[in-house]
């Protein structure tokens, strides 16, 4: 069986469509490199060329397209339409991901905090009172619920006499219900209760960590009363605290797999959409109405241009940059990594060469599609580009980004992989860390903990 997590992610992206429709903003029914066609129904795609099959000869597209591909030094290698607005779709996630990284670093951690309003009988190992939950981590997931079971039963905890109480900001597995969220917690913290599921994600992930002196031991935690949700009440005193693996970690997930929970969740830390908006306007000189942003994971209608784009992505790369890390950190690398990409530019000579984050809503706007990022050619040099689609095929606007790429690529000698180590995703959240709290000196919770 499939990690749990692994198969949550993967169900998130394939069922990512637009669930809005709106009106489209005008903008120029041609084919890349400015070859004009009319709007007209899309006919079936064909398969995708090869790289090798890519040449000078764009095939006609049906809809509208914006395009632009530049030099690492800013100058103009294929340009169209890159003035007008566009739906970016989930290529919107990487202006989250440029202010997330801006705003918190990319070591930040999010923190879970465990709270209790009782007190413990070591020798039964009996907490009387209540439990409780906060914390905003929008990676927290059976494995994280599981390993919380085991540091309680560190500090001596096997049973809690009281309730389970979470935070209202609390979430966990996806899901946006605090409700919901801190039932499947009771759950997952009671062995005797715990889903197969959780189970094996748990089991599974030991297993890659190499920690089997936890897989020797079954870590649970019996919750006697009742699960709800409310915010931690001041008396409580802290028990532990467990953070997250680090940002940089967690995008390269949400990235890989267009996560729109784990984007939007993010996206409320730095204030939401307009918040976002109001910066990037102001750090990459933006005008007023060069950027629309109604959901920070690219669903319902966003606009923006491909010039735009190009400036949220150039900033991008620099914001990686002071930390020592390139785009393949936190993006896929096509044909290596999971989730969007797994599927493209698989060809051998292809395979590598392009660090894209992909858009796509099927029905907003009358289907949308995007292609963001970078391709290295085999003369050594690296490009930026931008492709924004909509009003046609998806499944055709998909095969017509590919077709660019290779082209640009195949004017510069082919297709030339990057230098990239992958890593399995399911490592990437494992890198939590939890703090106990010692004797006495346990934390009020404040504000931000009582959320």
């Amino acid at each position: 069986m499939m990690w749990s997590l692994l198969n949550r992610l993967i169900l998130n992206w394939r069922l990512t469509v637009g669930l809005s429709c709106a009106l489209l903003v005008p903008a120029l029914g041609t084919t890349a490199l400015g070859q004009e066609t009319s709007p007209s129904p899309s006919p079936s795609p064909s398969p995708s060329p090869s790289p090798a099959e890519a040449t000078e000869t764009v095939r006609p597209l049906y809809g509208y397209q914006g395009v632009l591909v530049e030099t690492l030094d800013g100058k103009i290698v294929s340009n169209q339409a890159e003035n007008d607005q566009f739906n970016p779709a989930s290529t919107m996630k990487l202006a989250t991901a440029l202010v997330a990284l801006k705003t918190l670093g990319a070591s930040h951690r999010f923190a879970t905090g465990v709270w209790t309003d009782g007190t413990l009988d070591k020798t039964t190992g009996i907490l009387s009172g209540n439990l409780y939950i906060s914390g905003r981590d929008p990676s927290f997931h059976y494995e994280h619920a599981v390993l919380l079971a085991r540091e309680l039963n560190g500090l001596g905890i096997k049973q809690v006499s009281g309730d389970l109480i979470v935070a209202p900001g609390f979430t966990m597995n996806f899901s946006p219900s605090a409700s919901r969220s801190g039932s499947q917690l009771y759950d997952t913290l009671d062995s005797t209760l715990r889903y197969a599921e959780a189970v094996r994600a748990w089991n599974y992930e030991r297993t890659l960590l190499n920690d089997r002196a936890s897989l020797e031991t079954v870590p649970s935690v019996a919750v006697m009363g009742d699960v709800s949700v409310a915010p931690v009440v001041p008396s409580a005193k802290l028990l532990l605290t467990q953070r997250s693996s680090p940002l940089v970690d967690i995008l390269k997930v949400l990235l890989c797999y267009s996560n729109n929970f784990m984007a939007d969740r993010i996206g409320e830390a730095l204030g939401g959409p307009e918040a976002v908006r109001q910066r990037l306007i102001t750090e990459l000189g933006l005008g007023p109405d060069d950027l629309k942003i109604s959901h920070l994971s690219g669903l319902g209608v966003n606009r923006a241009s491909p010039r735009t784009m190009m400036k949220v992505y150039r900033a991008l790369r620099e914001e990686l940059k002071k930390s020592g890390l390139t785009p393949a950190a936190i993006m896929p690398v096509a044909g290596i990594d999971p989730g969007t990409l797994e599927d493209r530019f698989t060809a051998v000579a292809s395979r590598g060469s392009v660090i894209p984050k992909t858009g796509t809503l099927m029905r907003t706007d009358g289907g949308a599609s995007s292609l963001v990022g970078q391709m290295r050619a085999a003369n050594g040099e690296v490009l930026l580009f931008v492709i924004m689609n909509q009003r046609g095929s998806v499944s055709r606007f998909r095969e017509n980004q590919d077709y660019l790429v290779m082209l640009v690529q195949n004017t510069r000698g082919g297709p030339k992989a990057f230098e990239y180590k992958p890593l399995m995703l399911t490592m990437k959240l494992s890198q939590t860390e939890s703090t106990v709290a010692a004797g006495e000196e346990f934390e009020p919770p404040s504000k931000t903990h009582q959320q």
